[in-house]
């Protein structure tokens, strides 16, 4: 009886209204920006704790699962715990989350264009225990995609709670994906910028505020929670001299083509498992193809982190030996290293698609990191063995190489470039950082014009840009310029009756539908002024002999790109919008469009 009593008293309590006391305070005392500020701090809090709790849980679940392996000799476990990580979390999703959460920030970046910046309030918690299942049984993917998701999705849960506005709620989301990455990595910068770079977010004076607190709290709460512990271990042993800007060039370029070659198989795979219907199917074609490749390259199994410090490692009695444990290629030689080490940069892509694909959860974040890293050390070791001319540090090749992929996956330069500065507190290699990062960027952009992220929506027309005509019509949605309210003819009808008509339409254009719905053609009101007035030809013409072809219509869902070059196309003043059937849903002004385009524009520019 006391526990239905407690209940009771909630529900009094979730009834009574005071959440609306609280909104009806806040815009009493708090302007929009100053409570901006405020969701900004709380969003850096729950950001850094998200982060804290993911990487907990994989850790835990790591542990919990090889605390009894040997160590020392290959365990057959390795192959069999990424694919029951990979079902358990096809599971959870199926029924418990109940959708699609793969493509973290991919789903960012649609919410942004497409839903006004809503994320649904699952997503707060879904990616955290769906990722700490996948990576924690050793699934070839990484957390921060799935961290970066949450984020957003607390930031755009907090800004619709407190009913803020869609502008306000884009900036939110950027807040709390700039926050997933500063509490996860410790780098304020970097999460600005990748706010910035991949999100697209503008940069202006009131949106710079609420991103920097944000960074700076979730950065904060961070230390306090783990420490100063670090995800990479970097020490300058061999620092840079200007001489290597010719090598660092070349290795900006190899960095863009790894990049290039890492989004293409990306996508082949992604197409593939796309194919496979059925969900067990496409597990067991997963598993397979992960375990296969785990039992050749075990670095592969999990996010590699591991295998990045042996890379970072500096020192002179490193053990590069050690990238190449539990398999076949131990113990063989410094070309057979070199070869692992090709390989691994190889099937990295397949490895971290067969987890995703199968029905894993995981972002493409750290796998760049790793590949990156890798193709460094590749390329220096390649470099100091032919080229015959100034030393390159491999530790130093692993760092800027993991700065370039980077840059080329996510066409993204400056994050890359400060992510890796304060990750690694590699400050002194800002100028070769700058110079593979770009290098590496500008070469994969003669070939892919957007990144791994942005692509999939770019190809849909849905991808927000920095270019401020693009954006506005990309936010725009055919249901917010829509005129449903449409007079309808007969073409049977005779004029009398479509003066009639004319009298309860505002619209100057008369849609013919048949009896199904379909629009047949349409009356021009301006066409008809001629004879509307002429009572004694209200009997002789019928709207079959009025109606005109329709020219041009649109779709519902059609981007908003390809509505207004209709209209330039086709100098229309109306363009009729037809639903999913075919039937006819409303139609579009010209006039009406452009002065929603330009008071938009006016919205945007307006900071």
């Amino acid at each position: 009886m006391k526990i239905e009593k407690y209940i009771r008293f909630a529900i009094r309590k979730l009834n009574s209204g005071w959440f609306d006391d609280v909104l009806t305070w806040r815009k009493n005392h708090l302007s929009d920006k100053q409570f901006t500020l405020v969701l900004a701090f709380l969003v850096g809090i729950f950001a850094a704790l998200a982060a804290f709790l993911l990487h907990s849980l994989i850790h835990l679940i790591q542990h919990l699962l090889t605390k009894e392996m040997e160590q020392t000799g290959f365990n057959w476990l390795f192959l069999v715990l990424p694919v029951v990580g990979i079902f358990l979390t096809m599971l959870f999703v199926r029924y418990v989350v109940r959708d699609n959460i793969s493509h973290g920030i991919t789903r960012i970046l649609y919410a942004i264009s497409s839903k006004q910046s809503r994320l649904a309030p699952h997503n707060c918690w879904s990616s955290v225990v769906a990722s700490a299942i996948t990576i924690g049984f050793g699934g070839s993917v990484g957390a921060e995609a799935p961290i970066v998701l949450t984020g957003s999705a607390i930031a755009s849960n907090l800004g619709q709670k407190f009913r803020m506005n869609n502008k306000t709620l884009m900036l939110l989301v950027g807040c709390g994906a700039a926050a997933a990455i500063a509490g996860i990595f410790k780098a304020p910068i970097a999460g600005l910028v990748f706010t910035i770079e991949v999100l697209m977010i503008d940069l202006t004076m009131a949106s710079i505020s609420p991103i920097l607190i944000s960074c700076v709290t979730a950065t904060c709460f961070t230390y306090v929670l783990v420490g100063d512990s670090q995800l990479f271990t970097f020490h300058t042993v061999n620092p840079w001299v200007v001489e290597r800007v010719p090598t660092d060039v070349f290795l900006g370029i190899f960095c863009g083509l790894v990049s290039l070659y890492f989004i293409r198989m990306m996508n082949v795979c992604e197409g593939f498992f796309a194919k496979i219907n059925n969900r067990y199917a496409k597990l067991i074609a997963g598993g397979l193809l992960l375990s296969t490749l785990i039992a050749f390259f075990p670095s592969l199994y999990g996010e590699g982190y591991t295998s990045i410090n042996i890379l970072l490692d500096g020192s002179p009695d490193a053990d590069l030996n050690q990238l190449m444990e539990k398999s076949m290629f131990y113990g063989k030689g410094e070309m057979v290293l070199l070869l692992y080490v090709g390989c691994v940069i190889l099937t990295k892509c397949f490895a971290t698609a067969s987890t995703n694909g199968g029905g894993g959860c995981g972002g493409t974040f750290a796998p760049s990191l790793f590949i990156g890293a890798f193709a460094g050390f590749f390329f220096s070791r390649l470099w100091n063995m032919y080229s015959g001319s100034i030393y390159f540090p491999e530790e130093n090749a692993a760092l800027l190489g993991m700065a370039g992929v980077m840059s080329g996956v996510m066409h993204a330069p400056l994050t890359g470039v400060f992510l890796i500065a304060e990750l690694t507190a590699g400050y002194d290699f800002f100028l070769p950082l700058m110079i593979v990062s770009v290098c590496a960027y500008l070469t994969i952009l003669i070939f892919e014009p957007h990144s791994i992220y942005g692509m999939r929506l770019a190809r849909q027309g849905k991808l927000i840009t920095h270019h401020t005509d693009r954006s506005v019509l990309t936010l725009m949605t055919l249901d917010s310029v829509i005129d449903k309210d449409f007079t309808p003819v007969d073409k049977d009808m005779e004029l009398v009756q479509v003066v009639h008509a004319i009298s309860k339409s505002h619209s100057e254009v008369l849609p013919v539908l048949d009896r199904a719905g379909n629009l047949l053609g349409e009356i021009n009101l301006a066409k008809l002024r001629h004879i509307m007035f002429r009572t004694e030809l209200y009997h002789r013409f019928k709207v079959n002999q009025l109606m005109e072809e329709v020219k041009q219509t649109v779709r519902l869902g059609d981007p908003m790109e390809d509505v207004m070059s209709a209209f330039e196309q086709n100098n229309v003043q109306h363009l009729p919008v037809l639903d999913n059937e075919g039937h006819l849903f409303g139609y579009i002004s010209k006039s009406h469009l452009y002065s929603q385009y330009r008071q938009m524009v006016a919205d945007l520019s307006n900071e």
